[in-house]
């Protein structure tokens, strides 16, 4: 085989090695049916036994209470962004959003097709470099949504913020299944699954059955209550990633469930963050030290030239994906859960080593 890269990718991101050999190895014939996982019916018991793993998956490794129900459905964060609004949003009472950068913007966006938005709090004074703090919500809102973690500028939320009685909604898109998180806080979390769960093509809803049905008319397709009521086999779903999904948390289960993720991503944040800080600012992070994510690091150097010639020296390395987002520029390194700690001590000597070489 090929020396496998360091893959720093933000999404689709690396995926644990165990899964894809497991995968190789029941491409061609899942478990005795003589066809691929790809080629089987969403409507076989061989699926249907794959679904309902995938659930009890779920349920187990982030302890969801049994009043929540766990959906897959397609369309990526970006359908969430208006089924969220179109199925929890009441009639005279504003959903409240925190905007902590271009995902939540986006959120923002389509929630005002279906009703009345107020932004509570924004860090976009600082160029969403922070999380805000002490963020309270009013009363008598439909609901109040924030994004977990964000990408693009490498912040992420470290303590969740407290609200009354209306659901708490999050786009956990990624850093869902980095670290243990008290279900109960939350009316619903979603994610697209191509940074922690599994390949692109689903996207994981977790959702408190009291919210699935608010007596809202809807088109079938974008109410919860037809995915849940069904499985989430209304139609024919992403058979394929579901499966990988399925994998994934059994890789999970099976290394300590999400207190060993956790470790371990701060770990490898821990590597990254140490070498930037210790750089007497020739490496300078985006985020502020107490928003920081450990998911995304995203830094500049002194010049684009620099960062360009850092950029072309990593490939060489087999080192991909450091390239910061288009919008913002700079460097970024993802190190989502797949990613071993091999990887960010690998980077973080090459980055001082990079350094070295430009400051003699």
């Amino acid at each position: 085989m090929v020396k496998r890269a360091y893959n720093f990718n933000p999404g689709p991101a690396a995926l644990p090695l165990p899964v894809l050999e497991k995968v190789k190895e029941e491409l061609l014939d899942y478990h005795g049916t003589g066809m691929s996982i790809l080629e089987i019916s969403h409507r076989s018991k061989e699926f249907e036994n794959v679904i309902n793993d995938a659930n009890e998956l779920m349920r187990k490794i982030y302890n969801i209470p049994d009043e929540y129900k766990v959906l897959w459905l397609q369309g990526g964060s970006s359908t969430q962004f208006y089924m969220v609004p179109a199925n929890l949003m009441l009639e005279g009472k504003p959903a409240e959003y925190v905007n902590t950068g271009s995902w939540s913007k986006k959120a923002i966006k389509e929630a005002k097709f279906y009703g009345d938005v107020n932004v509570v709090a924004s860090s976009e004074d600082k160029n969403f470099s922070y999380i805000p703090s002490n963020v309270s919500f009013n009363d008598n809102i439909s609901y109040a949504h924030i994004t977990s973690n964000n990408t693009i500028y490498g912040t992420q939320w470290q303590n969740y913020p407290a609200i009354g009685d209306a659901p708490l909604v999050s786009d956990m898109c990624s850093d869902f299944l980095s670290r243990p998180v008290d279900i109960k806080k939350f009316g619903v979390l979603y994610a697209s699954a191509q940074k922690n769960l599994g390949p692109a093509g689903v996207t994981a809803v977790l959702i408190r059955e009291d919210l699935i049905n608010r007596g809202k008319a809807l088109p079938t397709m974008i109410s919860y209550k037809t995915h849940a009521e069904k499985n989430s086999l209304f139609n024919t779903p992403p058979c394929f990633s579901i499966y990988v999904c399925k994998l994934v948390l059994e890789w999970i289960k099976s290394i300590g469930g999400l207190n060993e993720i956790e470790k371990r991503n701060k770990k490898k944040s821990s590597i990254v963050y140490g070498l930037i800080d210790k750089s007497n600012g020739f490496y300078k992070g985006h985020a502020e030290p107490n928003s920081r994510s450990n998911m995304n690091v995203t830094f500049r150097l002194p010049s684009e030239e620099l960062e360009a010639e850092c950029i072309n020296q990593a490939k060489g390395k087999c080192f991909v994906g450091i390239k910061g987002h288009r919008s913002v520029g700079g460097m970024r390194i993802s190190l989502y859960n797949a990613v071993p700690v091999e990887a960010a001590e690998e980077v973080a000597e090459f980055l001082k080593e990079f350094q070295e070489a430009h400051t003699q």
